[in-house]
């Protein structure tokens, strides 16, 4: 039986606002999301639920989600984070993971804990490129979250397929990134096979060194 836990937010009255299913070997995502929640309730929820392995929290201008990825989700976010770093290696791309480091900004009332997230050439208070996995639709919008974070792309695994944002200017589809600019996503697609880790990173770097011959 999976974990049942109460969330509460401190109000003047400490009112119980959510109960929420927790469980690490859950097979499906869970969520539930929390309509006006202020700056310190959050940042109070962030020190509250330190202790509740995977549980992540995103932040937008009031609304807060509490996200429990499935194990589909994490195994996912890593097979992709693994091809990006071995890419990385191979083309000599300076990279600096942050993994799932919680990001946040008082300021732009916005805050989260990305997939996997890294720094290139150089390490920077926040990340340049971010990765992220969508298997249910639903919750707050990342992308308006990374935005106001000032977060120039964001890769979105989404029905089996990669989409690239660029942040820059507005919320725009791009194939092409300016932080690894001869990778071709949809080739990396590919070679997202999560049950076959070992074997699909050497597959892909056969590919790509097939690309540069």
């Amino acid at each position: 039986m999976p974990k049942l836990f109460k969330i509460k937010i401190t109000t003047l009255d400490l009112i119980e606002v959510a109960e929420f299913s927790y469980s690490i070997s859950t097979e499906k995502e869970q969520r539930v999301i929390l309509p006006s929640v202020s700056w310190q309730q959050y940042e109070g929820l962030l020190s509250t639920l330190e202790d509740y392995p995977g549980l992540r929290l995103l932040y937008l201008q009031g609304n807060l989600e509490i996200f429990l990825p499935s194990p589909e989700h994490e195994m996912l976010k890593k097979v992709i984070a693994r091809l990006l770093e071995r890419y990385a290696e191979e083309m000599n791309i300076p990279l600096h993971g942050y993994g799932s480091t919680t990001f946040r900004l008082e300021a732009k009332a916005r805050g989260l804990e990305p997939d996997e997230c890294y720094c290139v050439q150089s390490l920077k208070d926040l990340p340049d490129f971010a990765l992220e996995v969508n298997l249910t639709s639903g919750g707050v919008d990342k992308l308006a979250i990374y935005q106001g974070l000032e977060v120039p792309e964001v890769l979105i695994w989404e029905d089996k397929k990669l989409q690239l944002f660029d942040l820059r200017e507005g919320i725009e589809v791009v194939t092409r990134s300016q932080f690894f600019p001869e990778l071709n996503f949809s080739l990396l697609a590919q070679f997202v096979r999560p049950q076959d880790q070992p074997t699909t990173v050497k597959d892909f770097l056969v590919a790509i060194r097939t690309q540069v011959q």
